[in-house]
């Protein structure tokens, strides 16, 4: 008589994922009628992981094996497989509920790591600012800045995470945090402008996802913004800074065209921190161009325009006034490496250099945008760096707006919804070549507002920057 296998249960299953088999002799091995006998079958599944669903055993429990198969255990065994399939229908009609939580739960698991990192870069800012008096109201002052500010962050947050026109993490070389974030715009009829976007963030806790109501919002304009992360201090210092940004501008000069964007429009913009360091990294590509020296993997002439926001670019004139504000000399001079580098790091006192003529011809137009209530870097940082660069031929103007803070003009007046002078005046730059996108941008519909009012206005008031 032909043997028979018997699925026996692995207790491995789970991780494992195979099946182990015992192969009985009939007539070597009865069965007792009081011997329970179980095993688990193996039911596919769209999940990782099978499905175990217990069943009976397929042998009939008679004294021997003798004999043939009755027509009890025929029925028997249609009805299991009827019970299989039944337990198997229903499973599938949950496959859409039960893939939808898990989509939702693989987002978080993302979230998470996300967030723990942002909690990380403000401890850490924290720990080298102190904890004096002085700190200890700004911290005060920026949770509450913060709390007014709560609506539109998770607004913001969620379109971060969850949109699909959002690329996040791609990785434009072999460094840490060598990552960027790609907005990418709704309609996909052509090559589209970029913008490389550098944040800001003290040269500490600057973070990728700070530009992501930018992104978001000029994404909207049919603009594709790519947003640089980079090391900061104390896991690098400036140059590593600048090394990383220039890798990340190179990343979109270079890929972008895979991506929907047009390598012959693209436009390097940073925030704060983000406008020095792009700003430094601008000035080195156009100094390697020259003739001065070092390998190149993009040109300054990729680069149509350069825009600073709220940007600093003479860090001599800075050390003090930083020093008065909190970031403390010692620590802003470990991050510069050493009062000897301070020039280094001047894009304002480089252009002035008379054997960088050849580089400084390269740079491309520039144009700095600030407010005069800033506090956290003084308006006369970009007036002063497009009146330097005017007297040595570069193409360069300041756009100051009235009033306005370090914040206002990159979360605030966003947040506002509308139309902001800032905003405009950006998108009119990059779309000034492109007739079809002026006459979009002239029906486009005003921007949804994301915080009321009133908050918006006690943000401005408590805000520490």
């Amino acid at each position: 008589m032909p043997s028979h296998i018997l699925p026996v249960t692995n207790p491995n299953l789970h991780s494992s994922k195979q099946h182990s088999y015992l192969r009985i002799d009939p007539t070597t091995m009865p069965l007792k009628q009081d011997d329970p006998i179980t095993s688990t079958r193996l039911v596919s599944s769209p999940f990782e992981d099978e499905t175990i669903i217990s069943v009976r055993p397929l042998l009939s429990r008679t004294p021997s094996f003798a004999g043939t198969t009755t027509t009890s255990s025929s029925a028997s065994y249609q009805q299991r497989r009827r019970r299989v399939a039944s337990e198997n229908s229903l499973s599938s009609l949950s496959d859409e509920s039960i893939g939808q939580r898990q989509s939702l739960a693989r987002e978080v698991d993302r979230a998470a790591p996300e967030t723990f990192l942002l909690t990380r870069l403000g401890l850490k800012l924290l720990r080298y600012m102190g904890v004096g008096y002085r700190w200890i109201m700004r911290f005060l002052a920026l949770g509450c800045y913060s709390l007014m500010l709560f609506p539109g962050f998770i607004q913001v947050g969620y379109y971060y995470f969850f949109s699909g026109r959002v690329l996040r993490s791609i990785v434009y070389g072999d460094q840490p945090r060598n990552r960027l974030d790609l907005y990418l715009p709704k309609n996909t009829d052509g090559p589209k402008p970029v913008v490389a976007f550098v944040t800001g963030g003290a040269w500490i806790i600057g973070y990728k996802a700070w530009g992501s109501l930018l992104g978001q919002q000029l994404s909207e304009r049919d603009i594709m913004v790519a947003c640089i992360d980079y090391r900061n201090y104390p896991q690098g210092t400036m140059s590593n800074m600048v090394e990383d940004a220039s890798g990340g501008i190179s990343f979109v000069c270079n890929k972008i065209a895979e991506y929907g964007g047009d390598p012959n429009r693209v436009y390097l913009m940073g925030q704060s921190a983000g406008g020095h360091i792009a700003a430094c990294a601008l000035v080195e590509q156009a100094i390697k161009e020259a003739g001065e020296g070092g390998s190149t993997t993009w040109s300054v002439l990729q680069i149509k325009t350069y825009f600073g926001l709220s940007g600093g670019y003479n860090l001599f004139n800075l050390v003090d006034y930083f020093h008065s504000r909190g970031l403390y000399r010692s620590i802003f001079l470990s991050i510069m490496e050493g009062e000897e580098s301070l020039r280094r790091f001047s894009p304002e006192v480089i252009v002035q250099d008379p054997n960088l003529k050849k580089a400084v011809s390269l740079l491309p137009p520039i144009v700095l945008f600030h407010g005069t209530a800033d506090y956290s870097i003084p308006a006369d940082s970009s007036k002063s760096f497009a009146e330097t660069l005017q007297s040595v031929g570069v193409r360069a103007e300041s756009i100051l707006y009235e009033g306005k803070t370090h914040t206002d003009l990159f979360l605030q007046d966003p947040m506002r919804g509308g139309n902001d002078r800032m905003f405009e005046d950006l998108v009119s730059i990059i779309h000034s070549d492109d007739r079809e996108a002026q006459a979009k941008d002239e029906v486009a519909p005003p921007r949804r507002r994301l915080v009321p009012e009133f908050m918006l206005q006690l943000a401005h008031r408590v805000s520490p920057f």
